[in-house]
């Protein structure tokens, strides 16, 4: 009983990562990122390459950042003082500009992955220290899955509950 309850325990990526990811592509445009997040009711998508390469990825608080209001900054030196512009379009045109701008303009580049022989353990202390919603599993370097923080806590606690 000690052993099946420790192998639980031990449950490695490949065990309770969803292997029906949601992605879009290096080429799309953000309409495309848009869509996914609209039809799927997602917020965030590992971006790939034609080899199925994670190359970044985008969520909705890379689209917030990027449609929310931009405030003017000043910059006050010893030898001169200098305003950068915030927004001067509304929202509503950063929001029709945003939709025709490539996915990697926003995509993060440096991607948190594992992979699908890493432990639960590592996976949820991963998710947990770089405060992130989800982990794109790869194998030989390749996208084969992705595990969610809700992944972890239901495959992780239903053997005790």
């Amino acid at each position: 009983m000690r052993n099946e309850r420790q192998r639980r325990i031990q449950m490695k990526a490949y065990e309770s990562m969803k292997q029906e990811v949601i992605t879009v592509n290096d080429t799309d445009l953000i309409r495309t990122v848009i869509e996914r997040f609209i039809q799927s009711g997602i917020s965030g998508v590992p971006v790939i390459n034609a080899e199925q390469e994670v190359v970044g990825y985008i969520s909705d608080g890379d689209i917030m950042r990027a449609i929310g209001k931009h405030k003017d900054i000043i910059v006050d030196t010893f030898l001169y003082v200098d305003v950068i512009k915030g927004d001067e379009e509304g929202y509503e045109d950063r929001i029709r500009h945003i939709l025709n701008r490539p996915v990697m303009e926003l995509a993060r580049r440096k991607v948190v992955t594992a992979d699908a022989d890493t432990e639960m353990e590592e996976i949820a202390a991963t998710l947990g220290a770089k405060r992130i919603k989800k982990l794109p599993i790869l194998k030989a370097g390749r996208l084969v899955g992705i595990i969610s923080r809700g992944d972890v806590i239901r495959h992780s606690f239903k053997q005790f509950m």
